[in-house]
């Protein structure tokens, strides 16, 4: 039985008995932007919701779990990716630090502090038309022999922050528990552009998750952020091995 969720100042919390939707609301229209994120590590760790409520978007605060809120280092492949169904963009390699968010309308999200990725043009084209802080970086992801998975990450512009990890994939979920959900089952992300907070909406089927253990951690990709997790040990690693993911223009 899930715990109820006790309140802490300043975020919003899950209300008793209410989890997260597993799967997607219906796409009520076209996509902008369809990609493939594949061989997608999430490393998570606990933080104080008080503390990084100054890093979210105004109109948004840090949506809870048990009156925890946590601080992800997310890495993964775009292998594909289509702007308004026809016009592709390539492919590239990610890491992003992010944090979990409601807004005043209720809806949860993601925000993303850092957003490291290989392709000058998508870093670019990125920042330009959303906001979301893209960085130039050199990446290198890794796959080894028994469900090893490595990365490393050095920032060319903007920042100097560097990163490398390393973990090994376990079995796969039957079933995602209260804290999976909340960590992967999110419909949209909120970021603020052009001197407002908007919110754009992702579609995708629920995740395939593996259980996972971090190997190895090292860097200040989440110090570069303003992130300090409340414990050295991650709350929960996992893996997947991706989805297609549906963006639909961002909406105030």
């Amino acid at each position: 039985m899930e715990t109820p969720a006790r309140a802490t100042p300043g975020a919003a919390t899950v209300p008793p008995g209410e989890t997260l939707s597993p799967v997607p609301p219906p796409m009520p229209g076209p996509a902008l932007l369809r990609q493939s994120w594949v061989d997608v590590a999430f490393v998570h760790w606990p933080v104080d919701p008080a503390a990084v409520a100054p890093l979210l978007p105004a109109g948004t605060r840090p949506d809870t779990l048990d009156g925890a809120t946590y601080a992800g280092l997310v890495a993964f492949r775009v292998t594909s990716s289509l702007v308004a169904g026809t016009a592709p963009t390539g492919a590239f390699d990610e890491v992003n630090v992010r944090l979990y968010s409601v807004d005043d309308h209720g809806r949860r999200g993601t925000v993303f502090l850092t957003m490291d990725a290989d392709s000058v043009p998508v870093v670019a084209s990125a920042r330009a038309v959303t906001g979301l802080p893209y960085i130039w970086s050199d990446l290198s992801l890794k796959r080894g022999p028994h469900g090893r998975r490595a990365g490393v990450v050095r920032r060319r512009f903007p920042g100097t922050a560097r990163g490398s990890w390393s973990l090994s994939v376990g079995e796969a979920l039957d079933e995602h528990g209260a804290l999976e959900r909340f960590l992967t089952a999110r419909w949209g992300l909120h970021a603020r552009h052009l001197g407002r907070t908007r919110w754009l909406r992702i579609s995708h089927r629920p995740w395939p998750l593996h259980r996972a253990e971090l190997l190895h951690h090292d860097g200040d990709l989440l110090a570069a952020a303003g992130v300090e997790p409340v414990t050295r040990e991650p709350a929960s690693v996992l893996w997947s091995p991706g989805v297609s993911c549906f963006l639909l223009p961002i909406t105030p």
